[in-house]
Formats: structure tokens, sequence, C-alpha cells
């Protein structure tokens, strides 16, 4: 397994980095997150038409291009970096991803195209009342009268779930328990009875919604057939690998920032960087962060190659990019001062990212436990 990015990756992660300088420097930024959308549609537009984005791990065969996880990890941290808003990682990472691996080839030639279009957003919904990523904790329900699907329940923490065309919903079959009975089920975001809510968050650069199912009739074809618990934990474990590879990102953006300030910020006659204890902070952050980084493509590489210790690398890798990001932008927060809570700054910005990233499909101890578990402990 070689890590070293291959010279079309490296040429895809640049581009990224270019657009992404373009279309989402701090004024875009802050733009996005006080829309009513979360993003600027017509930007998003741009990602489909001109870049093709939403397409990257969609096969040919379905109109995407085909790539894999690496590059999505690659994308992934330069999006980190620049906190793009969008609705590109719930729709390629968790939404297009759930189809991907639980769908029929009816149901993927139904739905993945025009996700790889740009033109059909997606999301999936998971987590409920208790905050639980795992499949035990779904309580929403199905039943089946006939033709069709009855879902019942609410979902919350849904990335993108106030705007998003298609809603992936992990429910139960009624009178199922633990990890018997459960099902992915896709239902459009114009559904009768889906009320859906944007939740106040502590990061305003990324929408949560809660989605109320108050007797969701869908048809029954709408259920993914691949899916059960074992499914849903690949999923979600290829959807952690994604979001890890974005704190990666972000938590570079934390060390940059806090070596450029260091560079300008003059005390006692001298800039603050010539400190040794601000040069220890900026090793240390340095440290976290290329240790995180090896993690999260191996774990990467892992999924790409759908290899049997995706369970144990995608929790490795979550665990590690989590607590690199909370660490750096703490860090780097300390670094600027009182100044770096004012609104002026954008290094509060990336704090609240990485500490609701770090909840968001699971906190570090949870992984942590799922890794002892893996290795037997």
């Amino acid at each position: 397994m070689d890590f070293r990015l291959t010279e079309e990756q490296e040429e895809l992660r640049e581009m990224a980095r270019s657009f992404l300088a373009e279309v989402s420097g701090s004024d875009q930024v802050r733009a996005a997150m006080t829309s009513e959308l979360g993003h600027d549609p017509e930007v998003w537009k741009r990602v489909g038409a001109e870049l093709g984005w939403p397409a990257v791990t969609i096969p040919d065969a379905y109109g995407g291009l085909g790539l894999g996880d690496v590059e999505l990890a690659a994308m992934m941290e330069m999006m980190g970096q620049a906190l793009f808003g969008s609705p590109f990682f719930a729709s390629v990472a968790l939404g297009a991803n759930a189809i991907l691996t639980a769908g029929s080839e009816d149901q993927k030639q139904a739905l993945l195209p025009e996700i790889a279009e740009g033109v059909t957003t997606a999301t999936l919904a998971v987590t409920e009342a208790d905050g639980g990523w795992a499949a035990e904790d779904i309580h929403a329900s199905y039943r089946r009268e006939g033709d069709e699907l009855v879902l019942a329940g609410t979902k919350r923490h849904v990335v993108d779930g106030h705007f998003a065309d298609r809603i992936v919903v992990a429910v139960r079959e009624e009178g199922s328990s633990d990890r018997a009975g459960v099902a992915l089920v896709v239902i459009p975001g114009e559904a009768a009875g889906l009320e859906r809510t944007i939740l106040p968050t502590l990061d305003q650069t990324r929408r949560l919604a809660e989605l109320r199912l108050d007797g969701v009739r869908v048809p029954a074809f709408t259920r993914l057939e691949e899916a059960g618990a074992d499914v849903l934990d690949r999923v979600l474990q290829r959807g952690a690998v994604a979001l890890a590879a974005e704190q990666i990102g972000g938590a570079q953006r934390c060390l940059e920032m806090a070596v450029e300030y260091a560079k300008e910020r003059v005390q006692y006659g001298r800039p603050i960087g010539s400190f040794q204890a601000i040069k220890h902070k900026c090793a240390d952050m340095m440290v976290k962060i290329e240790s995180a980084r090896s993690v999260v493509y191996f774990a990467a590489c892992v999924a790409a190659e759908q290899g049997d210790e995706l369970a144990l690398a995608a929790s490795m890798a979550k665990a590690a990019a989590s607590e690199a990001y909370s660490f750096c932008a703490g860090t780097a927060l300390q670094i600027f001062g009182g100044v770096g809570f004012t609104w002026e700054y954008d290094i509060h910005l990336y704090f609240k990212r990485a500490r609701s990233s770090a909840s968001l499909l699971g906190d570090a101890p949870y992984h942590r436990e799922l890794v002892a578990r893996e290795i037997g402990l």
C-alpha cells in the first residue's frame, strides 16, 4: 500500500486549493454562513457544472468520475482548510455514499446520476435525540402498508437536512430492536409529513437540521435493498474518513494562521514568534497534524481498497483527526490571545468547526471504544 499521492491526485488537490482560494475566502465564508441555505448556490452550480466534484466517487456507470476515497480525502482536506460551505460533504460523503453502499443496481441508476451532475443534493439522517451513531441507537421506525412504507420518528443533527433534495433515513422495522431490522429509506425533501427545522449550532459554517417524520409515506422500492446494521456501519465508516480528512485541513489552516500571526504580533519589541514558548506550541501543532494525517490517509487507502480493516482504520482516523483539530484550534486561539475570539479574526470560526466536527459521526472517546473492540480489548 503506497501512501504517497499520485501525480493525478496532487493535481486534483491543487486544483481544489486554487478554486477554493477564489470562492471560499474569509468574506465569502462569512456571507455563506449567514445566508438562508448556508452556502452560495451559484458557487455550488460551478462546482457541479465546471468541476464535476459531486461525481468524484460515483462510478462511470452512473455518470460519475469513478475516483476513490483517497481522492475524496484530498479534496476534503482542501475544503477543511477553506471552511468551504457547500452541500459537498452531505451529498457525496454521506448521501451518495449510502446509495452506493446499500442500493441495488436499479436504485443506483435512478438516484446517482443527478447527484453526480450536482443538480440533486442528498444527505444521511442517522442520529436521534440521544446523539448516538450506532445502529442500536436508532428508534425511528417504518412499517409496510401495501406498496408503501410509513415512517415515524425524529432525526437530529442532519447535515444540510433543511434543504437536501434526497434524504437517506436510517430507520428500523416496527417491533425490532438492537441491530436487527435496520433499513435505509430514501425520501424526497418535499415529502408530505416531513417537517424540517434548522438547529441552532455553535458552528455557523455547517448547518444541521432536525427532521420529524410524521407518518411519511414513500413507495416500498425506496428502501435500499442491501441495507442493514452492517451496511450502515460501512456507510458511516467511509463518511468518518472523509470528515477526518476535512478536519486535518482545518487543523493545518489553524497552524498556518497561528504562524502568520506570531510573525506579525510584536510584544516587548519583538515578534512573539521568536519566543520559545510560542515555537513549542507551533511545533506541537505540527506533530499532531502530521501524525493524524498519516492515520487519515491510511484509512482512505483502506476504504478505497474496501479492506477488512476499514472499521478499525476509520475509527482511528476520526479519533486522531478530532483530537488534532481541537488541539490545534485551541492552541492557535491561545497564540492569538484575546483578539482570537473577536469577529475580525477567523480563528474562532475554525475553533467552532473543530468542536462541531469532533461530535459529528461520533466523538473521539466513542471511536476509541470502537478501536478497543476491534482489537479485542
